[in-house]
């Protein structure tokens, strides 16, 4: 019985700890600007846009075992710096290189991709994920190569 008490007594006094507390530490809503938010606005007036020259490259025919590599040659068309977070591959043959600073609006930059026939044969189609501060924040970049045994 005194163990049942015990027990009681500590359940009451977390309730009523956590019903007191409360959290000073939200933020306010105006820092989060989602371009499609709920009230229906789509406005993308002042996020950066990254526009590919060419969002695919076909190396041609590879005999197995060659490297060879592509750059992308992008340009920031939108209002604000550019910023990439990230390009990845789907597999380990294909090596994205991404600039890490922030493109200005109307800068140019370029993704290199190398390619890595080793181990490999036949069509080949290599999926690049570039995740970025824009709207929609990934885009896709494509290689593809047909790689031949010698």
């Amino acid at each position: 019985m005194k163990r049942f008490k015990v027990i009681c007594f500590f359940s009451l006094l977390f309730i009523l700890i956590s019903c007191g507390a409360s959290d000073d530490r939200q933020l306010p809503s105006d820092i989060v600007q989602n371009p499609a938010s709920a009230n229906g606005s789509n406005d993308k007036s002042g996020l950066p846009v990254i526009e590919f020259e060419n969002y695919e490259h076909d190396f041609g025919q590879l005999i197995q075992g060659e490297r060879v590599s592509y750059a992308f040659r992008f340009t920031n068309t939108g209002k604000s710096d550019l910023v990439i977070a990230s390009a990845n591959a789907g597999c380990g043959c294909t090596v994205p290189n991404f600039p890490r600073h922030p493109i200005k609006p109307g800068e140019k930059g370029t993704i290199e991709v190398a390619f890595n026939s080793t181990g490999r044969s036949g069509v080949q189609n290599q999926r690049v994920s570039i995740v970025a501060n824009t709207q929609p924040n990934t885009t896709v970049l494509t290689v593809r190569a047909n790689i031949v045994v010698p």
